[in-house]
């Protein structure tokens, strides 16, 4: 055999192992793919875990709604854990409702709060959120933390935090307890900001939606998206606790129910300030958060019935007693309204 063909045939046989080996390489990383593809969450779906508080049954089935949601409109989320939340005896229980949760991959978890705090409204959330951000911190990238009463109706993709952002949030419904920006702050914030060692002249201001009020920072508490490295959650509760514990506030909220209501919410400004600045916060757009029939309920500005854009809503207490039309009233994706129509109508 000649040095030429000699050549050439090896030539040839390299080339050939060349093709092969990137043949076998490219169905490895196609058969890797489809293995990605066709499990039950990719990576991302793994960085994020959804988060709620329930403390009866009809909060329970509030869950399931929110669950379901998720599970059908989250897009990349879809398939992201749950956690609910709930006092002892109701985790005891074992409903109808309670089997639907574990069919979704709902995690049902227990907390509990101090018995000093039992008074005021919502510390059960307040104190779940914190032990749910425990358990949470190295097990995933965000924890968002919402209230039972939301419905997600498109992929969330504002929760996927980009780099250097620690907390997103939506700023509360209405200035219904809130501080003006452009007026001192009353005696109830004075009390709040001295005893969360807060400056009032260093909080920046955010619009409240349904009233359109220019208020000082106050994060609206049914929607955190967080970092659990933070502890923004777990501060909280240690904020509210200064401050159902202090005599003036507590007296108060005797006198002022409203106050009574919202103490909760109002620690959770120390919680975030002291947590970060302003350039790691985002602030979400209005298609999150969205509170159906709001003006119906408390007074608007806008109608707040139209679910178009919307990525994730709240009904807060409107469908205990809906009116009969109340989804001929509402516009948007028929799908989606048929969703609604099949669950939310039936309460």
């Amino acid at each position: 055999m000649s040095r030429v063909v000699f050549v050439c045939l090896a030539l040839l046989a390299a080339l050939f192992a060349v093709n092969a080996s990137g043949q076998v390489e490219g169905e490895r990383s196609m058969s890797s793919m489809s293995n990605r593809d066709n499990s039950p969450q990719t990576q991302q779906e793994v960085n994020i875990i959804f988060a709620t508080y329930a403390e009866s049954d009809e909060g329970l089935r509030c869950v399931r709604f929110l669950a379901e949601s998720i599970r059908e409109f989250a897009g990349k989320f879809r398939n992201a854990p749950i956690w609910v939340y709930v006092p002892e005896a109701l985790a005891a229980s074992d409903g109808d409702v309670m089997g639907r949760l574990r069919q979704l991959g709902v995690d049902i978890k227990t907390s509990s709060i101090p018995p000093d705090a039992a008074w005021f409204y919502y510390a059960g959330k307040t104190f779940a959120a914190g032990v749910a951000e425990a358990a949470a911190d190295g097990k995933t990238t965000v924890l968002v933390w919402m209230d039972s009463d939301t419905v997600v109706l498109q992929e969330p993709g504002a929760f996927d935090l980009g780099r250097g952002i620690g907390f997103a949030y939506r700023p509360v419904m209405h200035n219904r307890s809130g501080s003006l920006y452009a007026e001192p702050p009353d005696a109830f914030w004075s009390r709040i900001y001295d005893k969360l060692a807060l400056d009032a002249d260093s909080l920046f201001s955010m619009v409240t939606p349904a009233d359109r009020q220019t208020i000082r920072a106050y994060f609206n508490s049914g929607l955190l998206v967080t970092r659990p490295e933070h502890k923004i959650l777990r501060h909280w509760g240690e904020s509210f606790k200064a401050l159902y514990r202090d005599s003036v506030l507590a007296r108060m909220c005797q006198e002022d129910v409203d106050k009574r209501i919202f103490l909760h919410q109002t620690a959770l400004v120390g919680a975030v300030m002291h947590a970060l600045g302003k350039e790691a916060m985002i602030e979400l757009s209005e298609q999150y958060n969205y509170p159906i029939f709001f003006k119906k309920m408390y007074g608007a500005e806008a109608e707040f019935d139209n679910i178009e854009d919307i990525v994730t809503l709240r009904y807060d207490v409107y469908f205990s007693n809906p009116e009969p039309d109340w989804s001929d009233q509402l516009k948007g994706p028929a799908k989606v309204l048929t969703w609604m129509k099949e669950r939310l109508g039936k309460q």
